[in-house]
């Protein structure tokens, strides 16, 4: 059944019109949106997206990324002013000429994700480690003066 049947038995022909109008001006709104941005873009970005794990604690932050069919040397990370990038790019060769595709679902492109954290780093302390197709990002906090808690008196002139 189709959403025109469904929207023909329950509906007059003016709801039905209205909904089709709505739809036609939602689409063309996005149509314009994203008339600007390069070829390809909305692709790849959807084609390549970053799952991530945040974990924080009182010492640190580790963050955790799934990167699978990437290398080390395919990603950089780097940390700025309290922000975290971590950028790549997945390649994919194939002779498009020569071989015959059947089913294509594996995605190639580049990435970029960016974190801003809760918490001064200590940026010079900040690890990185690649394993299996897994990035694993280790944020230490920088220390701050341990305050006591204590009772002021208040004085009277």
């Amino acid at each position: 059944m189709t959403l025109r049947s469904i929207l023909s038995t329950r509906y007059p022909a003016s709801s039905a019109d209205a909904l089709r109008s709505v739809q036609r001006a939602l689409q063309s709104s996005i149509d314009e949106a994203w008339s600007g941005l390069p070829a390809g873009t909305l692709m790849e970005a959807a084609a390549l997206p970053v799952a991530l794990d945040v974990k924080e604690d009182e010492k640190a932050f580790r963050v955790t990324a799934d990167l699978p069919g990437l290398t080390e040397k395919e990603v950089e990370v780097s940390f700025d002013d309290g922000l975290l990038t971590i950028r790549g790019e997945k390649k994919i060769e194939r002779d498009e000429k020569k071989d015959t595709w059947h089913i294509v679902e594996r995605s190639a492109g580049s990435f970029a994700r960016k974190l801003s954290l809760s918490a001064p780093i200590e940026a010079e302390k900040i690890e990185a480690k690649f394993e299996k197709g897994v990035l694993t990002v280790m944020l230490p906090k920088q220390e701050q003066a341990q305050t006591t808690a204590r009772k002021i008196e208040i004085k009277t002139s």
